[in-house]
């Protein structure tokens, strides 16, 4: 297989660039460098599509590997002809393939293989030829053997039919007919697997729907109640009967006799074997598509939680709720350190709760507190009324917010943070990592396994090992497209850096304790283990700021550094303003020089020269600036205060398939269903909202005793 043109063609690219792209990934460049230095050799493909690009390269890999080996294991029983040879070649999926082995390859003892050690197999044959006036009954009086337990004609006949269903299940071209039937027009079946018991599944005690139409978070809540035993799951055939499919592939109607056994083999073949498996297969399909979906849904909601704008040059305090144990807390400063903690109680007796609220004002007045960052878990409600009470009497404004505590616990338990946080309890911990994740949303939550981050949907029920891929991308991607200072970057935060493995990471921050801060991204090159492989997939990602060369500190990479000094003088910059490092009108200049022209002139391409100007003029530029800002409140709602056509302003939380929950102030988020969110019509809630957005919503319902709240945005 030729992978640039199949991939040129799946992703609407030019050869060339698919070419490129394979040439780039089998030389052990990183997907952040490909799609941010490489742009003149792909067309400027972000990193999600040359990700896609790599995981379909692999797979059209691991297709010719697997198509190799059978047309090994088929040569090796001296059955390979130029005909199957050809049809090995035009497989193009996995399922095609091991369809075309399927007749070939080894089994266990089956009916048929009994029948065929009988001696069976010529009757099977002679009936499956249909010849006019071939009798199969006197035929098989032939096959009559005690000795071999034939006892009988009909024996014979049975044998011979076992013999026929079997080479009707391995049949490829039935299978594949079979297939489209089952995917155009089968459905998904769901009933109760015990009807007296109430469960979370009832709406689908009675539920079918077809598999072509199905939306993926109903086939993965299907899939969960049938493994929690609430629901018994079947594929129905729709109004095309399958058998009809096996019958004209195999009845002539040459030999009315022989159509009679043939119909009653292919009905055994059908229900014995082929149903079964394609069944199987069906739902797998149905399952692998809805948990791709779901994966997608995950990765661009985390991509959205971790491109947060950081809350810069804020002294933060950090409330881990509890009711039983109390209430911990940590104040932070600008840069994250730990400047006190304490516990406080305040769900305990009232006199509790005033000491609480003493500690609280001053905590906040000592260190001069700007926000409270506050967990969403146990207690949380209690702790944001109280927070939300006690800052009405600090001595300046303080205001609080709500952030997601997934994964703080076990971020507090791990290694990582015992190494961090080395003189604090684990459960203080916590409250520090509430504290950073509102200060720097990314920083902190590289240091938490992704898929424990909170903000999919059935993320137990993927299949893992995909789900980890696809979100360590994600936070790969992020990490790199921000920037890392190199000065104050954790080892798990440069861990996600383009290039840099665990070892090279823990030997950047072990050369940062030896010999004090670095001073220029070539310093890197003095780390232990740090080649010039490594070199030049990190070193744009990493930035310097105060170090000699202004430009350490922007995403120039330094490959290109000459090159950006050559605009700068071409764009009229003297020596001293260089040395300033204050390049906010280049973009001007530029346009009085020409861009094309200028990129002719530099030898460099036009993507290549608009990411330099984008640097220079806004060195340190931080994308996540860009973002809504988080949403800081100075009071608290309760359920009880909502009522229905109130309008309210919110945070969207998570972005599901079926709607999109919202942060309104309220101890419970509200759900907009997709329905619910504008006035056309959507494939799905993400083509308008994302995690973090800032909306406008209306009270629709409101259920105090399920604690549901329903939402518009519609006007």
């Amino acid at each position: 297989m030729d992978y640039s043109v199949t991939l040129s063609q799946m992703f609407g690219i030019k050869e060339e660039y698919a070419q490129n792209i394979i040439a780039l990934l089998d030389d052990g460049n990183t997907i952040p460098f490909i799609a941010r230095y490489r742009k003149e050799m792909h067309g400027s493909m972000d990193d999600q599509l040359i990700r896609e690009f790599s995981e379909k390269l692999d797979y059209l890999r691991g297709l010719d590997k697997r198509r190799e080996e059978i047309r090994e294991l088929i040569d090796g029983q001296a059955k390979l002809t130029a005909e199957l040879n050809l049809v090995l070649d035009k497989a193009q999926t996995l399922s095609e393939l091991e369809d075309i082995y399927r007749p070939y390859k080894p089994k266990r003892k089956t009916r048929a293989s009994v029948a065929k050690q009988r001696g069976l197999e010529p009757l099977a044959l002679e009936i499956i030829k249909q010849e006019d006036g071939f009798n199969p009954q006197e035929f098989a009086g032939q096959f009559v053997d005690e000795e071999k337990e034939v006892p009988t004609a009909q024996d014979a006949i049975n044998g011979a039919m076992d013999i026929i269903a079997e080479q009707l299940s391995d049949d490829a071209e039935i299978r594949k007919k079979l297939r489209a039937v089952f995917r155009d027009s089968a459905s998904l079946k769901s009933v109760a697997a015990d009807e007296e018991k109430d469960s979370v599944y009832t709406n689908y005690y009675e539920y079918s729907e077809p598999v072509k139409k199905i939306a993926g978070h109903r086939i993965l809540a299907v899939n969960r109640g049938e493994k929690e035993g609430f629901l018994k799951v079947s594929v129905v055939p729709g109004s095309e009967q399958p058998l009809s499919v096996i019958n004209r592939a195999v009845d002539k109607g040459t030999n009315p006799l022989c159509s009679d056994i043939l119909k009653a083999a292919g009905e055994d073949a059908y229900t014995r074997l082929i149903f079964p498996s394609i069944e199987r297969e069906i739902r797998s399909e149905l399952t692998d598509a809805a948990s791709e979906n779901a994966i997608k849904v995950f990765a661009t909601n985390l991509k959205q939680l971790l491109m947060q704008p950081p809350v810069k040059g804020k002294t933060v305090l950090g409330l881990d709720p509890g009711y039983r144990t109390g209430c911990k807390v940590a104040v932070v400063d600008d840069t994250g350190k730990v400047l006190d903690t304490a516990v406080i109680y305040p769900t305990h007796s009232e006199a509790k709760i005033a000491q609480s609220k003493r500690k609280l004002l001053e905590l906040i007045k000592k260190h001069n507190v700007d926000i409270i960052s506050i967990g969403n878990g146990t207690a949380s409600k209690e702790t944001e009324m109280f927070a939300a009470d006690a800052i009405k009497e600090a001595d300046h404004t303080v205001y609080y917010m709500v952030v997601s505590e997934a994964g703080a616990s076990v971020y507090s338990a791990s290694k990582l943070a015992a190494t961090e946080l080395p003189e604090l309890d684990l459960t203080l911990r916590s409250a520090v990592s509430i504290a950073r994740r509102l200060q720097d949303p990314l920083a902190e939550l590289v240091k938490i396994e992704p898929k424990a981050i909170g903000v999919g949907q059935y993320q137990h029920d993927m299949p893992q090992k995909r789900l980890e891929e696809s979100l360590d991308g994600v936070v790969e991607d992020c990490v790199n497209s921000v920037g890392v200072d190199l000065n104050t970057a954790s080892p798990a935060l440069l861990r996600r850096v383009s290039g840099l493995n665990a070892t090279v990471c823990n030997n950047i921050v072990a050369y940062r304790e030896e010999n004090g801060a670095f001073s220029s991204r070539a310093e890197l090159k003095k780390v232990p283990k740090l080649g010039p492989k490594a070199f030049e997939q990190c070193a744009g990602f990493l930035r310097v700021p105060g170090g000699r060369n202004p430009l350490d500190n922007t995403g120039v990479h330094p490959e290109s550094y000459s090159t950006a000094k050559e605009l700068l003088k071409l764009a009229g910059y003297s020596d001293k303003e260089i040395k300033s490092a204050k390049f906010g009108d280049l973009p001007q200049r530029v346009i009085k020089f020409g861009t094309k022209a200028l990129a002719e002139k530099l030898g460099i391409g036009l993507p290549t020269l608009l990411d330099i100007i984008g640097e220079l003029s806004k060195p340190g530029r931080d994308p996540r600036d860009e973002m809504p800002k988080p949403m800081l409140r100075t009071d608290v709602l309760d359920i009880n205060d909502l009522k229905e056509g109130m309008e309210l302003t919110g945070t969207v939380r998570n972005v599901i398939d079926f709607g999109a929950f919202i942060d309104i102030g309220v101890h419970q988020d509200g759900l907009v269903h997709i329905s619910q969110i504008c006035d056309r019509y959507l494939k799905h809630p993400s083509e308008v909202l994302k995690v973090g957005d800032i909306v406008k919503v209306k009270i629709l319902s409101v259920d105090v005793k399920k604690n549901r709240i329903s939402l518009t945005m519609r006007t």
